[in-house]
């Protein structure tokens, strides 16, 4: 299994300590963590702690990724659960957990991830 890497580890402690409900923010293919930039901080004004898990061994930035777009092709949806869920583990709270819409591998994990216990999303 991939690493978490420093940026999840550091969102991962922002989030418990600050005693707020965390809302994990899942990208889909093509995209990256940076995607939910904008709706993190909506919720973090809102009074919740978001973390934005990164895809296993994906490259960090965009450019990176276009230099290396060989380790895109080979991502499986159960790497990537497995992954977040392996952050979400690190939280103190259960999260709620956010993905994109029904077509994406996001909205996959979004929905997969609950019935492994990893977080609550609403009904």
């Amino acid at each position: 299994m991939a690493a978490i890497t420093q940026r999840e580890t550091q969102q991962v402690d922002k989030a418990n300590g600050s005693g707020r409900t965390p809302v994990v923010f899942i990208h889909g293919l093509w995209l990256w963590p940076s995607s939910w930039d904008r709706w993190a901080r909506l919720f973090e004004v809102a009074g919740y702690a978001a973390v934005t898990p990164s895809w296993p061994d994906d490259p960090e930035t965009v450019a990176e990724a276009r230099a290396n777009a060989e380790v895109l092709a080979i991502k499986r949806l159960g790497q990537t659960a497995d992954h977040t869920a392996e952050v979400i583990g690190k939280l103190d709270r259960k999260p709620a957990v956010m993905g994109e819409r029904k077509t994406t591998r996001s909205h996959g994990q979004s929905q997969t991830l609950p019935t492994r216990g990893s977080g609550a999303t609403p009904p």
